[in-house]
């Protein structure tokens, strides 16, 4: 899909591509289409310049947008990979990754350079902690440069060369894994283009109606289809006033990010798509309600991407246990161990994992069972809680902690005296919502999860972590062992 987006944006250079926002809410052009044609035939033929060639490897450690699109379609032009830095996983889990992908450049953008810098205080406010770059290998920057930066990748002179044709590693993106054992998903260029393939046929863009989103599984297919893709502003209050001035065909947010947004009143248009985290149907009943036409729910993997997609209506009307996440997408097939993990495989699936062979199937970790066809979660696997010699999977549970009035809930096991566990239900009330009316509304919930009923309710913020700010729950379990919550029978 890449050459596809290249030959799109080429065909029309003077539409917006990349929006912004101001302060008010008000729409900026950050980039057209030409603008983002001409940066990656720049950033190629510095890449070229630099002694990268198609099989080379390029770290980018460059905030989402313009210029990180651009390094994307470049690398591709000639045949290279990129490796995605994480400025979340901290300088020694980096360090280990780098050592791992061992990239022939790193392309930085200012403000992740200076991280190690004098700018330091300004870069951890924007959430990037990064060693030095330098003392990780060679160092470009792209965009303006600051004092102190690395040179810029500056155009070379030589010509272009043809598009590299055929398959070939694109994305290497890291996802878990130790400083002493890093782990890496290897995307080739036809899985990627797959996973972008089946995106655009699940939220179907049109042309020269703006989408919001900032993943490269948003901007990719709405450009190349022909919409422009405005980047979500940072702060909730922005965001809302972002999404009035908008009025956007699909919005793509994190269900932190629609959380907060609704907290500000945030009204919504078209349809929404959410993922990266669990999405309650209480969730996407409320940006339902909030003016949306349809609410989305998308379970998907850094090794799979998109693998299935639930409606509001659907997974409001499911009575099960666990959390429905809808039928697989086309091409992707789902099937259940013995030990009950989900497996799934598809021409989205990644490659292999960076240093081991190929493999078709994707062990996801989680947890499920099929319905009808459609995936039910019961949780992770390595989650389970051991009490009185029962497993208990707080993936079956949690779905129906979420009532009205709840934002956040999980179900965790805390160490007991006696080296039993304890199961805790920490539970996040939504803004506004006092104590006694969260504790009114969970009481009939409680009473039906039988032997799986929690030992106590504790309420309050759930820890947040990693790039989407999933629920953090081992910093919940850790939580709920510093306090004595009330007890729940």
């Amino acid at each position: 899909m890449l050459d596809r987006l290249d030959r799109a944006l080429r065909a029309a250079p003077h539409l917006p591509a990349v929006l912004g926002t101001g302060p008010g809410g008000a729409v900026r052009t950050r980039a057209t289409r030409g603008d983002l044609a001409d940066l990656a035939d720049r950033y190629a033929a510095g890449l070229l310049g630099r002694g990268v060639h198609r099989g080379g490897t390029v770290g980018v450690a460059v905030r989402p947008g313009p210029r990180a699109l651009a390094v994307l379609l470049a690398a591709d032009r000639i045949g290279a990979r990129v490796s995605v830095l994480d400025p979340a996983a901290g300088p020694e889990v980096l360090r280990a990754r780098l050592a791992l992908a061992r990239p022939d450049l790193v392309v930085a953008d200012a403000l992740a350079q200076a991280a190690a810098g004098r700018g330091r205080a300004l870069a951890e406010r924007a959430g990037i902690v990064l060693p030095d770059l330098a003392d990780l290998g060679t160092v470009a920057t792209v965009g303006p440069r600051w004092p102190g930066c690395a040179p810029a990748l500056a155009a070379g002179h030589a010509p272009l060369p043809r598009r590299e044709e055929g398959d070939g590693d694109a994305v290497i993106v890291f996802t878990s894994g130790t400083t002493a054992r890093p782990r890496a998903v290897v995307h080739t260029r036809s899985s990627l283009a797959a996973g972008m393939t089946a995106v655009a046929d699940l939220v179907r863009p049109t042309p020269e109606v703006p989408v919001l989103g900032g993943t490269l599984f948003v901007l990719v297919p709405s450009l190349t289809a022909g919409a422009p893709v405005a980047l979500p502003a940072r702060s909730s209050r922005a965001l809302a006033r972002q999404l009035r001035r908008l009025a956007p065909q699909a919005t793509y947010l994190t269900p932190p990010q629609l959380r907060a947004a609704l907290a500000r009143g945030a009204r919504f248009t078209g349809r929404v798509w959410t993922g990266s985290a669990p999405a309650s149907a209480e969730l996407l009943t409320r940006v339902r309600a909030a003016g949306a036409v349809e609410a989305w729910g998308v379970y998907a993997l850094t090794e799979l991407f998109p693998a299935a997609a639930v409606e509001q209506a659907d997974k409001a009307a499911f009575g099960g246990t666990g959390d429905l996440v809808g039928h697989p997408l086309p091409g992707v097939s789902a099937t259940v161990s013995a030990e009950g993990e989900l497996v799934l495989s598809g021409p989205a699936a990644r490659h292999r994992y960076l240093g081991a062979a190929p493999d078709p199937r994707v062990a996801t970790g989680d947890r499920a069972a099929l319905d009808r066809g459609r995936i039910v979660l019961a949780g992770r696997l390595k989650d389970m809680v051991l009490r009185r010699a029962e497993n208990i999977y707080p993936g079956l549970y949690e779905p129906a902690l979420h009532v009205p009035g709840v934002e956040l809930a999980l179900l965790v096991g805390v160490p007991a005296a006696d080296g039993d566990e304890r199961l805790v239900a920490v539970v996040q009330p939504a803004r506004g919502v006092g104590p006694a009316t969260v504790r009114a509304a969970l009481g009939g919930v409680l009473e039906r999860m039988g032997s799986a009923r929690p030992d106590a309710v504790l309420l309050g913020d759930i820890p947040l972590s990693g790039r989407s700010r999933k629920p953090d729950r081992a910093a919940t379990a850790e939580l709920a062992a510093a306090h004595r919550p009330r007890s729940a029978r």
